[in-house]
């Protein structure tokens, strides 16, 4: 349920320039540092490797004749730290044939001497691309595999948020077939996520699928094959042994269903595969046993979760309205907006149709005008609701006790965050004795080593 918001790769990668000329590796990172890359300069493949980890946040650019190391053997060094580092040749007149041998050890391309600069920061583009789709592929592994990482990411301390973390852990040691439904932007995938994640099939595969992304054909090969030439392996026998995650179950035509069926079946009781079924139907007013086949829709539902809405949540969606501007501030360079007690309630009283989805959405909006000197909280959630022509502000309304309440948890995690646990910096802002500090923290659940 954290926002991800695109970089510029230029900035965000390093490339380590290796050339025993000075002169060339100094006109390279010039030339690379105004296209708007980091860049680190060695003298030596030798001094290069003890700066170059398994996940070094970048490329190399290597010069092939070196002495000592070359760069042929400083590929291969490089291909044993991390098979995916992308690694560019420069080589001299002549030196072709080593080229394209390099090519074939694992290089990432190869540049000839005299070079054009933009073919330079052409392929340093490319690469660098390359490397943070490896390097987020990674990230993702490590943080599905870690089931502690991933229960954080459901932030909020709500009856309904307790209730569902709950029903994860059990049902997650459950290893039978799961349906999730929920409205629309409650996070369901990644509960999908966490329920693997916490299950005995942690090590094994995640497989996700949108049934309502293909048409019937290609959803026909895609589940259960046989695949196209250019097409993945079938999701079914991706994920065997592991998890497969099916969103918008619902979109399976008949025939697709009665496939699945039969698969599911021929597994046995327990599965060799876990189904997670998500279903997006609360909307329109039907349920996925609605529009299933009952056969199927009794097995995949055999355990259940629903997402709650964000409107059931109370005072999670100021925590989590707080956590997202800080993040969007931090992203895009610049303080987080101050939210009034007046902003606090109306976040409260929304009805937040989009759920965490809109919330996302309306917290970098809040960020971004905040940033520039003008708008309001106020004016963005009066902006949504002149798009889908809901109100603002529930007409349920809620007790004034709960609206202080939240507010004054809002402002005192707040201040820890930004004080990062400092209690006297804390105190002196907010202008509260230690006792009651200790004793407003105790009350709502905040600890200092959270902080730190």
């Amino acid at each position: 349920m954290s926002p991800t918001m695109s970089h510029s790769l230029s900035k965000a990668m390093k490339i380590a320039i290796v050339d025993d000329e000075k002169d060339m590796r100094q006109s390279i990172s010039q030339w690379l540092a105004l296209s708007g890359f980091d860049t680190e300069t060695y003298a030596s493949a030798e001094e290069a490797l003890k700066a170059i980890g398994p996940d070094f946040p970048g490329i190399v650019v290597s010069d092939v004749r070196m002495p000592g190391m070359d760069g042929m053997q400083f590929l291969k060094k490089l291909r044993g730290v991390d098979s995916a580092l992308p690694v560019i040749m420069i080589t001299g007149h002549g030196d072709v044939p080593m080229a394209v041998e390099a090519m074939r050890i694992g290089a990432f391309d190869f540049l000839e001497k005299p070079f054009n600069p933009d073919r330079m920061t052409e392929l340093a583009k490319k690469a660098t691309q390359n490397r943070r789709l490896t390097l987020d592929a990674r990230a993702l592994r490590r943080e599905l595999s870690d089931p502690t990482a991933l229960m954080n990411k459901l932030i909020g301390s709500s009856p309904a948020m307790q209730r569902l973390k709950e029903d994860i852990l059990d049902l997650g040691q459950a290893d039978g077939h799961v349906l999730i439904d929920g409205e629309t932007g409650t996070g369901k995938t990644l509960v999908a996520h966490a329920l693997h994640a916490v299950s005995a099939r942690a090590s094994r595969k995640f497989v996700l699928l949108s049934c309502a992304a293909f048409d019937e054909e290609t959803l026909s090969r895609r589940l259960f094959g046989p695949a196209a030439e250019d097409e993945p392996i079938p999701a079914l026998e991706e994920a065997r042994g592991g998890t497969l995650v099916l969103e918008d179950v619902e979109a399976l035509s008949q025939p697709l269903q009665a496939r699945l069926l039969t698969a599911i079946n021929e597994q046995g009781i327990p599965g060799e595969t876990r189904i997670v079924a998500i279903c997006n139907l609360q909307e329109q007013g039907k349920t996925c046993e609605d529009v299933l086949r009952p056969d199927l829709f009794y097995r995949l539902a055999a355990l259940r979760i629903t997402v709650p809405p964000l409107r059931a949540r109370g005072e999670d969606i100021l925590t989590l309205f707080s956590r997202l501007s800080e993040q969007f501030a931090d992203e895009y360079g610049c303080e987080a907006p101050t939210v009034t007690a007046q902003e606090a309630a109306q976040i409260l009283q929304a009805p937040w149709p989009g759920n965490v989805r809109q919330l996302i959405n309306v917290a970098e909006r809040a960020v971004l005008q905040s940033r520039r000197g003008a708008g309001t909280i106020s004016s963005l959630l009066m902006s949504d609701t002149a798009e889908d022509g809901r109100p603002a502000i529930t007409t349920e309304g809620k007790p004034l006790k709960e609206f202080v309440d939240a507010f004054e948890r809002m402002l005192i995690d707040n201040t820890m965050r930004r004080h990062r646990g400092s209690i006297a910096a804390v105190m002196d802002e907010l202008c509260l004795p230690r006792r009651t500090l200790n004793e407003k923290m105790a009350k709502y659940g905040l600890q200092r080593s959270d902080y730190l």
